[in-house]
């Protein structure tokens, strides 16, 4: 039965389908902390807005992608998982917090795009940075 467990099908189809469920979960969680709705937003053109999920989307598989690398049980690979999507959840509420000229979700739900484009590119950014300290 273990040889059934390694199988690289089987090792592919798991960490698919945590990944999947963690993105939910974590896209959830980041719907929760914005002052709009991600997917309302997006409906509407809001590229701002789907610039800045984007991000946020490429920036947690990025961080999955890296964790799947470097660890070999699926349950090791969610925890770093988690822990890295929660220093991307940090790093958006320093955003947030480092620009006090201007509040980034106010900015983004007003489709700027250019605060749009910053906020997708600090998600991916730092994504490889969470994801390379990953080991």
């Amino acid at each position: 039965m273990d040889h059934f467990w390694q199988h690289p099908l089987v090792e592919t189809a798991g960490y698919y389908s945590v990944v999947v469920l963690c993105m939910i979960v974590f896209l959830a969680v980041f719907e929760m902390v914005t002052k709009y709705n991600n997917w309302d937003e997006i409906k509407k053109g809001n590229i701002a807005v789907a610039m800045a999920t984007g991000g946020k989307v490429f920036g947690i598989a990025n961080i999955f992608r890296y964790s799947i690398d470097q660890h070999d049980t699926l349950i090791s690979m969610m925890g770093w998982g988690i822990y890295g999507f929660v220093l991307l959840l940090i790093a958006y509420f320093m955003f947030e917090f480092l620009t006090p000229r201007f509040k980034v979700d106010e900015e983004i739900m007003n489709n700027n795009k250019a605060v749009g484009f910053i906020s997708m590119v600090i998600s991916v950014g730092l994504s490889f940075v969470i994801g390379a300290s990953i080991t």
